[in-house]
């Protein structure tokens, strides 16, 4: 099972190679991107890259004195592969989906994994234009997500979502999620009362995306303003590189599947591997 575990890390690693598995667009230095060259690029792009933010982070739960019990690794991993060479109807094209995050307690004995939640979809992404400029991409997205455990630790529920991310500007994108939930998990019938009915954020980075910032809002299930709330940091190491140091500070419930009922304020720092042009959530 170990072994299993750690596939992910040597994706990670390869994903951090320039040049290596990124299908996304790059932008022009003049920040205007056509309809031609993103249909162009999107067709000879290679068919595997990133989906979602790639990071490795640690640290502790904020408000208390650091134990081993409450500080931990979390990390994630986030592919795509696009299944379609060339456009569907509406100009759209398929891809396969997987995120896969993991909660990894290292200073315990054997530090042991407490939580592996899996997150694989199938979906059609479609570029959005404007007057012959990109501005960004709508998705439908058919998603599963589970602890891939069974007994009293097996969490699960399906979603059918739709979501959008819209650029502003070249430095500022705006972003909204939200789905149709079917709970087929026994022990997760309230689970949208703590991970939620739909998302929410911005994102910001300098021109020559050096730094960058962003907050995500998932609104719990309910009239009152209950929102898990994630802001996050990141500053490029190198010019050429696509690896950035990044902080991270989740606030709320749902953080991780198995435990989603318990309140987390936690801060991590580490390293992001970030989509070329704008990440996924």
């Amino acid at each position: 099972m170990k072994h299993l575990i750690f596939m992910p890390l040597l994706i990670l690693l390869m994903l951090a190679i320039p040049g290596t598995a990124s299908s996304q667009i790059v932008t022009p230095k003049e920040g205007i991107i056509n309809t031609d060259s993103v249909r162009r690029d999107f067709d000879n792009a290679p068919y595997f890259g990133l989906y979602k933010d790639n990071y490795f982070v640690f640290g502790t739960t904020v408000g208390q004195k650091p134990t081993k019990e409450n500080t931990n690794i979390k990390f994630q991993i986030s592919i795509a592969q696009r299944l379609t060479k060339s456009t569907l109807p509406l100009h759209s094209y398929l891809f396969l989906f997987y995120s896969q995050k993991c909660f990894w307690n290292v200073l315990e004995n054997s530090m042991p994994m407490t939580d592996l939640n899996f997150n694989p979809g199938i979906g059609l992404a479609k570029p959005l234009f404007v007057k012959n400029r990109f501005i960004g991409k709508m998705i439908m997205l058919l998603e599963h997500e589970s602890t891939g455990r069974d007994g009293i630790e097996s969490r699960s529920w399906n979603k059918i979502s739709f979501g959008a991310n819209i650029m502003i500007d070249p430095t500022f994108i705006v972003h909204g999620k939200f789905w149709i939930p079917i709970i087929d998990g026994q022990n997760n019938r309230d689970i949208l009362d703590y991970c939620g009915i739909y998302q929410m954020g911005s994102s910001f980075s300098t021109s020559n995306r050096r730094f960058g910032a962003s907050v995500i809002l998932t609104k719990r299930r309910g009239w009152k303003l209950n929102y898990n709330t994630i802001i996050e940091l990141n500053y490029r190491l190198f010019k050429r590189d696509n690896q950035f140091l990044f902080l991270q500070y989740y606030n709320g419930y749902g953080e991780g599947l198995l435990a989603y009922k318990e309140f987390h304020s936690t801060v991590r720092v580490g390293i992001v591997i970030k989509p070329r042009l704008f990440s996924d959530y």
